[in-house]
């Protein structure tokens, strides 16, 4: 356990150092830090906007404002908590901005071997499923499930993003879940029985 504190209190010291040396206008430190968080912004901005463009929009304007307002960052804390506020915050600017529209698949990779047209059909209704169960969440709801579930992040992480409290946040997993289950339940009784 020591150690991984140690590792953990030298990854910060190196990270208040970067931030250290940005503000110190020196660009090869700012791009460390993009280089660090860019692939995780990049994946929690396309949950929550569902188009890769939006997304990597969203990826850019939020290392661009916090570039801006990393004078007033304390370089004491952790910088990724504090990013991914900046990152959430825009996302959910943006998703109240931009119309719903049809989101576009990750593209993923082709194995050896396709799957028969059966099976494909049966992931792509449980797919659907899933995502016509998650829509019926509030957009809180969505918002604490795709960061926790779908982005990893813990629930001291997502308390902070959102800026509420940690109990307030395993509160609305806790019900999130609650209506998950009793949405894909009902279809799956429809599924059985129908």
């Amino acid at each position: 356990m020591v150690s991984g504190t140690g590792s953990h209190a030298s990854a910060q010291a190196a990270e208040s150092e970067l931030v250290g040396r940005v503000r110190q206008g020196d660009t090869e430190a700012f791009g460390e830090l993009v280089r660090r968080y860019e692939r995780r912004a990049f994946a929690v901005a396309y949950r929550l906007t569902g188009q890769r463009q939006d997304a990597e929009d969203m990826v850019q304007d939020a290392f661009i404002a916090a570039l801006d307002k990393l004078d007033g960052f304390d370089a004491e804390r952790p910088f990724g908590p504090w990013f991914f506020r900046i990152l959430v915050n825009r996302g959910t600017s943006l998703s109240r901005a931009l119309k719903v529209r049809a989101t576009e698949e990750i593209p993923g990779t082709i194995g050896d071997t396709a799957p028969l047209p059966d099976r494909l059909a049966e992931h792509a209704e449980t797919g659907e499923r899933v995502r016509a169960a998650i829509a019926t969440l509030s957009a809180r709801q969505r918002l604490v499930v795709q960061l926790y579930e779908l982005d990893g992040f813990t629930t001291a992480e997502v308390a902070g993003m959102l800026e509420i409290a940690e109990p307030t946040v395993r509160w609305t997993l806790h019900e999130a879940r609650r209506r998950l289950r009793a949405e894909l339940e009902i279809w799956k009784k429809e599924r059985d029985h129908g």
